[in-house]
């Protein structure tokens, strides 16, 4: 999974000047009409300014110093000030005299700003961090000094005090938004607040000793040009920030949570039972599909899919004699030895590199664009890997950090070879989310919005199809591979049915985990973690499938039109050169490409 940020949901709001002007995205924001270029450009530099955290992620440092408070009012109508003045704007250009590139440009513009309105009409700000996301684990991960958070300069790490200052507000603001959930019904599961408690209250969050918190990473990699004067007062300072701002604000937040708000959670699973919760969960899915599909379309064809993965993992059960029913089959894939070869995180994160250099001879045959970007494959952090999943991190456009497919190892002697390494790699890694991510990053004949934008059925759409490669690039040999992959392909499919069953068909958490377990080989551990994950962030899993659904039916589509004129690197070229959009946008230039070739 790829987590990239609306500004409706999470932005920050940021003070207006910096003195820092390193940034060097780019002056021409389009090859086409200058006008809308310099309107694009002039949104994007407001919307860094408005949400630093992402501006880090994406190589913007003018605003690292920067954690403004996103939890009050003045914030979201900042916000809305901010997304009705730029479609105003968009809207006195004409479409229809746009080139191409413009066009798409400017529709999907206009489809983020409408949303980014919508979403500021919705409860959620009520529910403002959970055990899933929230400013509580994102800081982590910037300040461990293993992230985004550049820690190269004394600067550099100057800055990270700054941002650590505004933490306190934030966390005070939180808890006042969340007494309002309180008082107004819209609060979370219990059973999701109850893993948040230990997360904030953590022995490397609330600290006695400063060198034993997470935030003190940075000064155990202090660079050693730096001054002993330097070392002396940043080790200082940052031992002050940790006891007197940092673990202040986790422990005042954790026993908040565990005292007011645990005994006030709900034992409902569905954001449909909070007051509002149904036009959340319609927007959710709306937006997060890029689709007008109702949930309970997505329901049915989630079942469908369902049945027929189900059938094609019989078969392989059949093919490698298995006398057992398919959940007995999926039992001895989870318990039996020899699918536990691993004794180290080492062994498990060589073994994926090892699938990456089994596919390389195959990728050039499928892409003629590959990304400029460099990629390693890590261990998920300690603070963040009970609850996290395989992710991937962005490059910056410089390379200055390479794309970083992340793995949590808890426990290397509980990693299976069944669990689809093959699958998770194409996905996450090559060719799914580093070459897409990547490859639009590094193309600058694109506005900064797109460029570093992303909807989520496109990005997790193309990750999901990424998958379906595993063949033609050479793996998938092994049938317990192949089993694996279906297991995640089944994953996809389930989620369609568990999260609109969740959050409109009244569903409760156990009823889901019951489901998920009948059609997967997973543990009641990790079906659980993925159950609660969804509770956290509604809709988000359907985009997964749904995606990729529509980039096999327009492969297919094409195969068909263009017989021999089809060449899938052409395809695959075609459908990543411009970046993330809404399907509908995507089907619409495609099409056209299409019409070009059969000419």
């Amino acid at each position: 999974m790829k987590h990239f940020t609306s500004l409706a949901a999470l932005a920050l709001l940021a003070a207006c000047n910096s003195s820092d002007t390193s940034w060097t995205g780019r002056t021409d924001q389009t090859s086409g009409n200058k006008d809308l270029g310099a309107l694009f450009k002039a949104y994007w530099d407001k919307n860094s300014r408005l949400d630093p955290l992402s501006a880090t992620a994406y190589g913007d440092n003018r605003f690292n110093d920067q954690l403004p408070n996103n939890q009050t009012r003045a914030y979201r109508d900042t916000l809305r000030a901010f997304y009705q003045g730029y479609l105003t704007r968009l809207e006195k250009f004409d479409r229809e005299k746009l080139d191409a590139n413009d066009k798409i440009s400017y529709d999907i513009f206009q489809y983020e700003a409408q949303h980014g309105l919508a979403g500021l009409k919705l409860n959620t700000w009520m529910m403002p961090a959970n055990q899933f996301y929230g400013l509580p684990i994102s800081l982590g991960q910037y300040g461990s000094g293993q992230g985004n958070q550049p820690f190269k300069t004394v600067q550099d790490y100057d800055n990270w005090l700054g941002r650590v200052h505004g933490f306190t507000a934030w966390t005070d603001s939180a808890i006042g938004n969340f007494r309002v959930g309180m008082r107004t019904g819209v609060v979370l599961p219990r059973a999701l607040v109850a893993k948040m408690i230990p997360q904030l209250l953590a022995k490397d969050i609330v600290v006695s000793d400063p060198t034993q918190s997470l935030y003190y990473g940075p000064i155990t990699r202090l660079p050693k040009e730096f001054s002993a004067a330097d070392k002396g007062r940043l080790t200082e300072a940052y031992k002050k920030a940790i006891l007197t701002e940092l673990v202040p604000a986790y422990h005042k937040l954790g026993v908040f949570m565990q005292t007011e708000y645990l005994p006030k959670a709900r034992a409902t699973s569905g954001i449909d039972a909070v007051s509002g919760g149904k036009d959340i969960y319609a927007f959710d899915v709306e937006y997060l599909t890029t689709t007008s599909k109702t949930p309970t379309e997505i329901y049915q064809t989630g079942l469908a899919e369902v049945a027929r993965i189900r059938a094609e993992m019989e078969q392989i059960r059949t093919s490698v004699g298995f006398k057992g029913d398919l959940p007995a089959f999926f039992k001895y894939l989870n318990d039996d030895p020899k699918f536990r070869p691993y004794k180290q995180p080492a062994e498990v994160l060589a073994a994926f590199e090892s699938i990456h250099q089994r596919m390389l001879p195959q990728l050039k045959t499928m892409f003629g664009r590959t990304p400029k970007a460099g990629f390693e494959i890590r261990q998920t952090e300690k603070f963040r890997e009970a609850s996290a999943s395989a992710e991937y991190n962005q490059a910056t456009p410089d390379g200055s950090r390479p794309g970083i497919f992340y793995v949590p190892i808890p426990d290397a002697t509980k990693f299976a070879t069944t669990s689809g390494m093959e699958s998770l790699f194409l996905h996450e890694a090559i060719p799914g989310h580093h070459y897409q991510i990547s490859l639009q990053q590094e193309n600058q004949g694109l506005p900064d919005f797109r460029r570093f934008g992303g909807q989520n059925a496109y990005v997790e759409g193309w990750a999901l199809y990424s998958e379906s490669l595993g063949k033609e690039l050479g793996l998938y040999q092994d049938p317990y591979q192949r089993m694996g992959a279906l297991g995640d392909e089944m994953h996809r499919a389930v989620r369609l049915v568990v999260d609109t069953g969740l959050h409109n068909r009244q569903m409760s958490r156990e009823q889901a985990i019951d489901y998920m377990m009948a059609n997967e080989p997973l543990t009641k551990a990790g079906t659980t973690a993925e159950i609660e994950r969804y509770m956290a962030i509604p809709g988000q899993a359907l985009g997964y499938k749904i995606g990729a659904l529509k980039i096999r039916e327009l492969r297919t589509r094409y195969e068909k039109q263009l017989g021999g004129k089809f060449k899938l690197g052409d395809f695959h070229d075609e459908l990543l050169k411009d970046g993330s959009m809404p399907l509908a946008v995507l089907e619409k230039k495609m099409d056209a490409w299409a019409a070009g070739i059969s000419k």
